[in-house]
């Protein structure tokens, strides 16, 4: 019945035209079923077949009919997209700070439509503001901004970029003393020192505002993201809490359940009781108390019957990432985890298997959901729960307690440093933990990387469990061959691992040929290319990301740079230097344009490098082989610093080939290039801005190249490589290379000739 509710209401969610003809085509196969149960008489009334079905369709249709009903106020909703509107809703979630400094968060719309001409209508948003007070759950806004309608599928009908907003009405009763013990308890807790500060409002009330990006990223890889905010996990905390202190005190079960309800509703308040809590606090409440209860069985069935209940309250729920790993992980709790435990316990003692068959069928059961939709597969989660975890629950109770604590400001101090400790534990260990080599594994996001996760997962599990029979322990008899192909499919791919391990990083050098002269890293939509004679390397541009540039380096075998030359300070040119800071001689720069170019320049040189801005004219020696600066210009104003003020430069001598490498530069100062300078033919290209549409063909046509070189990235939202571009290229008698089709490209000289290797084939 749950898998068919979740159809039903992804098809109505991606698909709204199809609502109301699903809602006809399942009330249309419950009445078919009462007939056929009927006319089928007493046997398929003992089997329970008919009354199932019956069931089934009317939930389809349920969920299916709140679909239908919700599409016409989100259609007129919708109907704004691209226009600035006055919006007046009510906020539903805790706020959050975005990447781009705006506090984000849902609301429910009351209105929406031009200054003082609102129109009534009530959906479901996603709001940006200027970070401020008051905008609390419970609280009626107002803003002003551009609005976008979301893609099918997404919960909000609406995203508001707003450049005005104000409260109109704050947060009252029960949500304003929420939010204000709750606000007192983050100031306090960002009074302490980091590492751990910024986590405890995370960890004990779900304020992640003050969890810094560095953190966010190390959590997720070491997979603690989820005790950064309210999870399942912080509410089971709660109910266990309450479980164990009203045993300890003699409490019966009924009275432990009625606590532990009311210590939950508690907390959901006070953290918000935004739609993610509530269905975290619902999983984990009916997986704690099934597994407490000692009834899996009966636990498959409740967590069933509440995915089925939240699904027919909010259809949109079935898109989300969140909703299906709170499923899964539950589900893993109550059905994997236990068959985990036994067969680990061949091994180990009971209580360590049980701690580690819990993080590991949650590990094992969301893998795959997560490879739907992120790229990273963390391989240490298991050993850094296992570490951090058990600091968990001290920090999520005794920054409770000092969240309530809030009218006694000497106990709530007291209480808030104490939690402050387990808090600072978590954040070390994901810290260091995420510096292993091998913390997590990059899968491109998608299906293929899902239904892969899943074999191996799968795979896994079958090695690791022992199932019981009606007869007890008895063996399975289709287990033992099942389990053979399971070995051989771990077997084959911790042997691929191992290799790849091998390959990008003792052995990293055995994939490249020595006999190359230029690199062009795949760095994704960005540059990042190598230039080395007789020992001596050149690195023009660091490309955006530092991790994809260090792996390009240690593939090559370059530990040290000579010469690094940042053409400009775009961050898909300058993103990746923290990955050669310190292991750098000399920088040649473009000018800078903003303070965080200033900043990346004084790093540099913290980091031993010299400083040297780039001007037309420079010269000087990398090995064997001369560069020279072609641009800009000495002391031209015409272009500001950026893209048309990109360095650019040549090399020629040596084994290098004949080389010229254009930074950003549009047709205009391209131009502007071949008019003051004398450029001669070159062997190889580097295309200027990553192959946009705006070149010269003037250009092309005099430096004639035999190779030309396009740096962008996969699906990029520029189109870059442009299909004119590329012809205009091939047009000169180029042969045309793209990372982005073709990986890393290496250039070199063997007798005169020159040599291309690619990472792959296009």
């Amino acid at each position: 019945m749950a898998g068919g509710v979740w159809a039903a209401a992804l098809i109505c969610v991606f698909v709204p035209g199809w609502s109301w003809w699903m809602v006809i085509a399942c009330v249309t196969a419950a009445v078919l079923a009462v007939v056929v149960a009927h006319r089928q008489g007493a046997r398929i009334r003992r089997a329970g077949a008919g009354g199932l079905s019956v069931l089934l369709f009317a939930a389809m249709a349920a969920a299916a009919l709140t679909a239908a009903l919700a599409s016409p106020a989100r259609d007129e909703a919708a109907g704004w997209s691209g226009r600035v509107a006055e919006v007046s809703a009510t906020v539903t979630s805790s706020a959050s700070i975005g990447q781009d400094g705006k506090l984000w968060f849902d609301a429910q719309t009351m209105s929406v439509g031009i200054r003082g001409d609102p129109v009534a209508v009530s959906v479901p948003v996603r709001i940006g503001v200027e970070p401020g007070e008051g905008f609390d759950l419970g609280a009626d806004v107002r803003v002003v901004g551009q609005v976008q309608a979301t893609d099918a599928g997404e919960r909000a009908a609406l995203i508001v970029f707003s450049t005005e907003a104000e409260v109109v009405r704050r947060a009252a009763g029960v949500f304003d003393i929420a939010a204000g013990a709750r606000q007192a308890f983050i100031d306090r807790s960002t009074r302490l020192p980091e590492p751990g500060a910024g986590l405890l409002p995370g960890l004990a009330v779900g304020d992640t505002r003050a969890v810094t990006q560095t953190l966010n990223d190390d959590m997720r890889t070491t997979g603690l993201s989820h005790l950064t905010a309210v999870s399942g996990a912080n509410c089971a905390i709660v109910v266990g809490a309450v479980f164990w202190l009203t045993a300890l005190c003699g409490g019966g079960r009924m009275l432990r359940v009625i606590l532990a309800a009311i210590a939950l509703s508690g907390f959901v308040v006070l953290v918000t009781p935004e739609p993610s809590v509530i269905r975290a606090s619902v999983m984990a409440g009916v997986a704690m108390l099934t597994v407490l209860l000692g009834r899996p069985s009966a636990g498959a069935g409740m967590l069933a019957l509440c995915a089925v209940i939240i699904l027919l309250a909010d259809p949109w729920l079935a898109a989300t990432p969140g909703f299906a790993l709170s499923v899964v992980a539950s589900g893993a709790l109550i059905l994997l985890a236990p068959p985990l435990s036994r067969g680990l316990t061949r091994w180990m003692p009971a209580p360590v298997a049980l701690a580690i068959a819990v993080p590991l069928a949650a590990q094992l059961a969301c893998g795959p959901i997560i490879a739907l939709f992120a790229e990273q597969q963390s391989l240490i989660g298991v050993a850094a729960n296992l570490i951090a975890a058990p600091a968990a629950p001290v920090a999520t109770v005794i920054g409770l307690l000092g969240c309530l604590a809030a009218p006694l400001p000497p106990l709530a101090d007291v209480l808030t440093a104490s939690a402050w400790l387990p808090a600072a534990w978590i954040a070390t260990t994901a810290a260091t933990a995420a510096e292993l080599p091998v913390a997590e594994l990059i899968l491109p996001a998608g299906i293929g990387s899902a239904l892969l996760v899943l074999l191996v997962s799968g795979s896994v599990a079958l090695i690791l469990l022992r199932l019981r029979t009606s007869s007890g322990d008895a063996p399975i008899r289709w287990l033992s061959p099942v389990r053979r192909v399971a070995s051989a499919v771990v077997i084959v791919v911790v042997s691929l691992g191992g290799a790849q391990v091998l390959l990008t990083g003792p052995l990293a050098t055995a994939t490249s040929p020595d006999g190359w002269a230029i690199a062009a890293c795949d760095v994704g939509q960005g540059d990042a290319v190598l230039v080395r004679s007789v020992g001596e390397v050149a690195l023009i541009d660091t490309g955006p990301d530092p991790e994809l540039l260090d792996a390009c380096l240690r593939s090559l075998g370059v530990e040290h740079i000579d010469l690094l030359v940042l053409s400009h300070f775009d961050l898909d040119h300058v993103g990746g230097a923290a990955a050669v800071i310190g292991r750098v001689d000399t920088v040649l720069h473009g000018p800078p344009a903003e303070p965080p170019d200033e900043r990346l320049l004084q790093e540099l040189v913290a980091g031993g490098a010299r400083l040297s801005s780039a001007e037309a004219g420079d010269r000087g020696v990398l090995g064997s082989t001369d560069w020279r600066v072609l641009w800009p210009l000495r002391s031209s104003s015409a272009f500001p610093a950026g893209n048309d003020a990109s360095v650019v430069m040549d090399f020629a001598g040596g084994e290098v080939p004949r080389s010229l490498f254009l930074g950003d530069l549009s047709a205009e100062p391209q131009r502007m290039l071949l008019r003051s300078v004398r450029l001669g033919t070159y062997s190889v290209v580097k295309v200027a801005h990553h192959g946009s549409a705006d070149q010269d063909p003037g250009l092309y046509d005099s430096v004639d190249p035999t190779i030309a070189i396009f740096s962008a990235g996969v699906d990029n939202d520029y189109g870059h490589p442009r299909q004119d571009t590329l012809d205009l290229l091939t047009a000169t008698g180029a042969h045309v290379l793209r990372t982005d089709t073709q990986g890393r490209i290496l250039v070199g000289i063997r007798e005169e000739e020159l040599q291309v290797w690619t990472e792959r084939s296009p």
